[in-house]
């Protein structure tokens, strides 16, 4: 089941998943805490297996109001689930209900396949983050012409 959650609820497993297990001090991003910001969690069982969060970013200049999904993490025991395409799906209705153009991601470049089926395109060549490993800016548009 898809419903909100806490910017604390996520550090674990952003911690797990996405950062090497290191302190949630290295997990928290900026604008988790931020008015416009929100975080989704797909719970199995009374507990949180996949986490997602949204942050208002206007990326795509002149492209209209813009959000960026980042920290998306499902548990390694339940990978291949849908349980973070249900994530986004929820979010891209709840965010065309506020006429939001579009919502974009760095997304790993091993996980771009799994966004090109839910209609993400590639926007730019693979880049590098440091310590973190090699991206995508990907991009879906959610303008209901």
């Amino acid at each position: 089941m898809v419903k909100f959650i806490s910017d604390e609820e996520v550090l674990p497993l952003r911690s797990l998943v996405l950062r090497n297990g290191k302190s949630y001090d290295f997990c928290h991003f900026d604008g988790d805490e931020a008015y416009d910001t929100f975080h989704l969690g797909y719970e199995v069982d009374g507990e949180i297996r996949s986490v997602a969060s949204f942050m208002r970013n206007d990326f795509f200049e002149g492209e209209g109001e813009g959000y960026q999904l980042r920290g998306m993490a499902t548990h390694p025991d339940f990978g291949k689930r849908g349980y973070g395409a249900a994530l986004i799906t929820f979010a891209i209705e709840y965010l065309k209900e506020y006429k939001t153009a579009y919502l974009w991601c760095n997304a790993r470049s091993s996980a771009a396949v799994f966004y090109k089926k839910i209609g993400f395109t590639t926007e730019s060549p693979e880049f590098d983050i440091p310590g973190i490993g090699f991206h995508y800016e990907m991009k879906l548009n959610l303008n209901q012409k």
